[in-house]
């Protein structure tokens, strides 16, 4: 039997590596049978028709349906995406605040935000801004949305950013104000900047759930992708089609902001790395004794 191990089980011996195979290949059958199944259920109703599936490739369908709702989707998501940002940014900075009542406001705000529904945000603003005339009626739906998700995302935001910042070790607060920064200059200069980088995963999930929160504009009547979608379905009589475009749509979107999610992550290690002055330093004798023939070219590589 195999002596090696993992960080969280024992390598599997012989027997093991059978019974897996053996579980892995009955997994695949059992799954490839209900997927069969489904197939079969579905062309049995009619839904794998041609006919069900060709609006898709009609410019109509695109212009009328799909497009408007994913330009009102991805609007509404950027748009509360990027306030979230900096009231979360605020709102974290201030609960980290050396004034006591700048970290208990910061604190009720977050606190009640966080805890009520995001269709509820969205309704109470939507309610709020009809009576009192907040916005002209035409961006009442949108203000409303961007609103609940602004809030929501927000509060979630400043608690990520505290969290971050509170993971940091204490050294380095210690060793800003040692170098004469104030609080907030430490805070800015020194800790944030580590914070977003640690916390950068975390940003993107809710960056994610924003985005599918904004279907929820369908209850106020925000036109967005799933509205878009179900109101197609409605004229070409092919909801189960529709559902399933709407899906991959938001399965890209979502793939597309992990991704630049990831881009950026990359960058801002390497800027790290690059404004790291041990690591220039090491790269410079590197250099200057390859060029003195200290060290051999494959030791260097």
């Amino acid at each position: 039997m195999s002596t090696r191990a993992t960080v969280l089980y024992d390598a599997p011996g012989p027997k093991g590596r059978r019974n897996n195979l053996i579980l892995t290949i009955v997994t695949t059958l059992i799954f490839l049978a209900v997927v069969a199944w489904i197939l079969s259920v579905l062309h049995a109703n009619g839904q794998l028709e041609a006919a069900k599936w060709k609006p898709f490739i009609q410019q109509n369908t695109w212009s009328t349906y799909i497009l408007p709702g994913l330009q009102g989707t991805v609007f509404a998501a950027v748009t509360s995406i990027v306030l979230a940002c900096l009231i979360g940014g605020l709102l974290g900075l201030g609960r980290l605040a050396t004034i006591t009542w700048v970290r208990w406001i910061c604190g009720v705000i977050v606190e009640i935000f966080r805890a009520i529904p995001v269709l509820l945000l969205m309704i109470f603003a939507y309610q709020l801004f009809a009576v009192y005339d907040v916005v002209p009626s035409s961006q009442l739906a949108f203000a409303a949305v961007v609103f609940g998700l602004t809030m929501y995302n927000g509060s979630v935001i400043a608690e990520i950013l505290r969290s971050g910042i509170k993971s940091l070790p204490k050294g380095q607060m210690e060793a800003a104000r040692a170098l004469g920064l104030s609080h907030n200059q430490a805070m800015v200069r020194v800790l944030l900047p580590q914070a977003i980088a640690a916390m950068l995963p975390a940003l993107v999930a809710q960056m994610v759930i924003a985005l599918k929160d904004s279907a929820l504009g369908y209850q106020i009547g925000y036109v967005e992708v799933v509205r878009s979608g179900i109101q197609a379905a409605s004229f070409n009589q092919n909801f189960l089609a529709s559902l399933a475009v709407v899906g991959i749509i938001m399965i890209l979107i979502n793939y597309a902001l992990t991704a630049l999610a990831g881009f950026v992550e990359k960058r801002l290690r390497a800027g790290r790395s690059r404004k790291n002055p041990f690591r220039q330093t090491f790269q410079r004798q590197t250099a200057g004794q390859k060029m003195a023939g200290k060290i051999p070219q494959e030791k260097i590589q």
